[in-house]
C-alpha cells in the first residue's frame, strides 16, 4: 500500500532579515559587552515587530529573522528599528557601535512548523549582505508595495546577481528625507552609476535596468541627488536653453531659475524635518 506524504505547506509572506555589521570584530574587541549589547538590541527589535504585527522566525547567531503579513508594516518596523537603535549608545565611537543591516523580500517560502525556508527567505538574506551597517535594502516585490504607501524615499540599485538565487534581484535602498539611513549626510561622495533616485509616486523602473545601468559621469552625480532637486537642475537648463536660442542680448533665465531652486531646497528641508515627526507621531499612536 502506498505511503501517503504530507503535501508541503508554502505561503506568501514578507520575510526581514538583520544582522550586524563586523560582529566578529566586535566581540574580539569586548565579547561580554558586545553579547550584552546584542541582547539589549534584540529586545528593542523584538518589541518593535510585535508592535507591527511580525513574528521573529529565527535567531541564530548575530541574525534575526521576522515575518510580517503585511508589507507596509514590514518596512515601517525596519525604519523604526534603524531609528531607535541608531540613537542608542551615543557616546561610543562609530567603529565601537553596532550597526544592524537589514534586507527585506516579499515571495514564496516553504512551511516547517515555525521556520520558513526557499527563496522568500534567501533574497532577503542576500539583500542584507549587500545593506550598508545602519541601513534597509527591499527588493522589486516590495518596492511595489509600498512606495506610495510611506513617506520615504527609494534609491533603485538595480538588478543584482546574489547567491543561491537564479534570477537576477531587483533592489532599492530606503532613504528618509534625501538622506540614506546608516549614513552621514553627505553631498560629496558619488556612488554606483547604476543608481537613480525614485520617491514616493514614481514608477517602477526595472524595465529600464540596462540602460540604467550604463549611465556614467555627469549623469551618474545628477542621479545622486534628491528628485526634486534634479528636476529643478533640469528645468533650469531647459529655461537656459531657451534664453540662448532666443538670443542672449537679453539675459533672463536666471530668475526664474532662481526662483525654482530656491522653492525646492526650502521644501526639501522642511520635508527632512518633517518626516522624523511623522514617523514619532505614527509609533506614538501605536503604543
Amino acid at each position: 500500500m502506498p505511503v501517503m506524504t504530507e503535501k508541503l505547506k508554502r505561503r506568501l509572506t514578507t520575510v526581514l532579515c538583520a544582522d550586524v555589521h563586523g560582529y566578529s570584530r566586535l566581540m574580539e574587541a569586548d565579547e561580554p559587552g558586545t553579547l550584552a549589547t546584542l541582547q539589549r538590541y534584540r529586545t528593542a527589535m523584538a518589541s518593535l515587530i510585535e508592535r507591527h504585527d511580525g513574528r521573529i522566525v529565527n535567531t541564530w547567531g548575530d541574525a534575526v529573522i521576522a515575518e510580517f503579513p503585511s508589507v507596509v508594516e514590514a518596512v515601517q518596523c525596519a525604519i523604526e528599528t534603524q531609528q531607535e537603535l541608531s540613537s542608542q549608545d551615543p557616546h561610543l565611537l562609530e567603529a565601537q557601535r553596532m550597526r544592524f543591516r537589514i534586507g527585506i523580500n516579499l515571495g514564496d517560502v516553504m512551511v516547517d512548523g515555525a521556520d520558513i525556508y526557499g527563496d522568500g527567505v534567501n533574497i532577503a538574506a542576500r539583500l542584507q549582505e549587500l545593506s550598508e551597517p545602519g541601513g534597509i535594502l527591499i527588493s522589486g516585490p516590495v518596492y511595489d508595495q509600498v512606495y506610495n504607501k510611506l513617506s520615504v524615499g527609494f534609491d533603485y540599485l538595480g538588478q543584482q546577481q546574489v547567491k543561491n538565487v537564479t534570477a537576477l534581484v531587483t533592489s532599492y535602498r530606503v532613504t528618509l528625507g534625501g538622506t540614506t539611513l546608516g549614513r552621514p549626510e553627505s553631498n560629496d561622495g558619488v556612488e554606483s552609476a547604476a543608481r537613480a533616485a525614485h520617491a514616493g509616486g514614481a514608477p517602477s523602473p526595472r524595465d529600464n535596468a540596462g540602460s540604467m545601468t550604463s549611465v556614467r559621469g555627469l549623469s551618474g552625480r545628477l542621479a545622486d541627488l534628491p528628485r526634486p532637486l534634479r528636476a529643478a537642475i533640469v528645468i533650469s537648463v531647459f529655461l537656459f536653453l531657451i534664453n540662448l536660442f532666443s538670443g542672449l542680448h537679453e539675459i533672463w533665465f536666471h530668475w526664474p531659475a532662481m526662483s525654482i531652486l530656491f522653492v525646492v531646497i526650502l521644501w526639501m528641508g522642511l520635508r527632512r524635518n518633517l518626516v522624523p515627526d511623522r514617523a514619532e507621531k505614527r509609533r506614538r499612536s501605536r503604543d
